[in-house]
């Protein structure tokens, strides 16, 4: 199979969507997602979301807010109180990010029964072995 020459080496190719990759690897990850949405509803200190976002490590949740700072996603406020208060708050960037995903997540709901549905249909038919919840074969055993 010949490839039609286009003019754009791969190289040029993948720097134009590395950016793209990584900006939806950013915005799509875990704790990000939960950042997000946590503060949504306006700003929120680093300890209200260590509390509120199950399974996050300090470290995470540091690394996370500085990345989500640095995307321009966030706005980190340190007041001038003793101790300092720091507090998040979503740039409109990522309000117009938060409307996508609730979009998303809306659409998740919305959807959640048909995909179950399909996913046992297509494990009935492709998987039966699982859907007959027989123990799994040492491995090397021939099935029958």
């Amino acid at each position: 199979m010949s490839r039609r020459n286009t003019g754009v080496t791969p190289q040029v190719v993948n720097a134009h969507a590395c950016p793209v990759r990584e900006v939806l690897d950013r915005v799509s990850g875990k704790w990000s997602v939960q950042i997000l949405v946590a503060a949504a509803q306006g700003p929120i200190r680093f300890t209200e979301l260590e509390r509120g976002i199950e399974g996050i490590s300090r470290r995470m949740l540091t690394l996370t807010l500085r990345n989500l700072e640095r995307d321009g996603l966030v706005t980190r406020t340190v007041h001038p109180t003793v101790p300092p208060k720091v507090e998040y708050a979503l740039t409109p960037v990522a309000h117009e990010l938060y409307d996508t995903l609730q979009r998303l997540t809306d659409w998740a709901e919305r959807n959640r029964v048909y995909i179950a549905e399909s996913r046992a249909a297509y494990d009935t038919e492709h998987r039966p072995d699982l859907v007959d919840a027989q123990p799994a074969r040492p491995a090397g055993q021939p099935t029958t």
